[in-house]
C-alpha cells in the first residue's frame, strides 16, 4: 500500500525539541520535479558555459594562427617578389647572350609582373600566392629551357671553333701559294691545292685544330703524310714529313706535334705540303692561318 503523507522530521544539535514537518504525496512529487529541473537547468548551465569557454579558447587560436598565417604569407610574398627581380636580372642577360650570339628569342620572353602586398582575405591571399609560385616556376622552366639550348649552341661552337683549321703548322716561310702554278719538275701549269711552308728538316709540324687522325701513309706525291679528320667536314694534310709521330686514330688536340718537316716524296727541298679540304674540296689555307 502506497502512503497518501510524508513525514520529515528535524531534530535541532544540543536541543530536546523536535520539528516536524508532513507532506503530501502530491507535494513530494512536485518537489522531485522541481529538484529534477532545478539540476537539468544547472548542467545545462555548466555544459553551455563550458562550450563557451571553449568556443573562445578556439577562437582565440584560430585568431593566433590567422595572424601568424598572416605575417607568413606576407613574408612569402616579399620573399617571391625577390625571386621574382632576380629572374628579371636572368631573363635580361638571357637576351643579352642570345643577341651575342645571333640566336633567336626563347619560347616566350614576357615576364608577367608577380608583386605587390598579400590580400587581407587569407583565402584570396593563398591564391594569389600559389599564383605567383606557379607564375615564377614556370618562368624558372623557361629559363632552364633556354639555359640549355644556349649552352648546346655554345658547345657546339666551341666544338666547331676547336675543328677549324687555325695558324700555321709549322714555324717557316712560305715558298708556293695555294691556285694554279708552274710545276717545278715540268714546268707546266697545274692546280696547287695547298700552301708550302719551307722550313729545316726535322722542324716539328704540329695539328692545326682537334681531331682524328684518319691516315698516316706514304702517298705518291706527298711523300709521308698525316691526314687528321676534324669533323664539321674539315680535314688536313700534312705532305713530305720526314718522321710521322702519329697513328691512325690518335685523338689529337691544336698543337699537338704530329710529324717533322722533311723532303719525301716528289719535293725540291726541306718543307711542308700543308692543305685544307673542306666537305672533300681543297680551299685555301691563307684564309685559316
Amino acid at each position: 500500500m502506497t502512503p497518501k503523507r510524508f513525514t520529515i522530521m528535524v531534530i535541532p544539535e544540543g536541543s530536546h525539541r523536535v520539528r516536524r514537518f508532513v507532506l503530501k504525496r502530491s507535494s513530494v512529487k512536485r518537489l522531485v520535479a522541481l529538484s529534477v529541473v532545478l539540476l537539468l537547468a544547472v548542467v545545462g548551465l555548466g555544459a553551455d558555459y563550458l562550450r563557451t569557454q571553449f568556443d573562445r579558447q578556439e577562437l582565440a587560436r584560430l585568431q593566433q594562427e590567422n595572424t601568424l598565417q598572416r605575417d607568413q604569407l606576407q613574408r612569402l610574398a616579399v620573399s617571391l617578389e625577390d625571386v621574382r627581380k632576380e629572374i628579371v636580372i636572368l631573363a635580361q642577360n638571357d637576351a643579352k647572350v642570345r643577341v651575342m650570339a645571333n640566336l633567336a628569342k626563347p619560347k616566350s620572353d614576357s615576364l608577367v609582373g608577380i608583386g605587390g602586398p598579400a590580400e587581407d582575405d587569407a583565402s584570396r591571399g593563398f591564391s594569389e600566392v600559389q599564383r605567383r609560385i606557379d607564375e615564377v616556376r614556370r618562368q624558372i622552366d623557361l629559363r632552364r629551357e633556354s639555359q640549355e639550348e644556349i649552352q648546346g649552341i655554345l658547345n657546339d661552337q666551341r666544338s666547331l671553333l676547336a675543328a677549324k683549321p687555325t695558324g700555321w703548322p709549322t714555324k717557316g716561310w712560305m715558298t708556293s701559294n695555294f691556285g694554279l702554278r708552274r710545276d717545278p719538275f715540268n714546268k707546266q701549269r697545274k692546280m696547287h691545292e695547298g700552301l708550302d711552308i719551307a722550313a729545316r728538316t726535322g722542324t716539328p709540324v704540329t695539328a692545326t685544330a682537334d681531331g682524328i687522325v684518319s691516315s698516316v701513309r706514304t702517298a705518291p706525291g706527298y711523300g709521308k703524310m698525316v691526314v687528321i679528320d676534324h669533323g664539321y667536314g674539315y680535314r688536313t694534310y700534312y705532305g713530305h714529313n720526314s718522321k710521322n709521330f702519329v697513328k691512325v686514330g690518335q685523338r689529337v688536340k691544336r698543337g699537338d706535334r704530329i710529324a717533322a718537316v722533311g723532303n719525301t716524296g716528289r719535293s725540291t727541298g726541306s718543307h711542308v705540303h700543308y692543305e685544307i679540304r673542306l666537305n672533300g674540296v681543297p680551299v685555301n689555307p691563307k684564309k685559316y692561318l
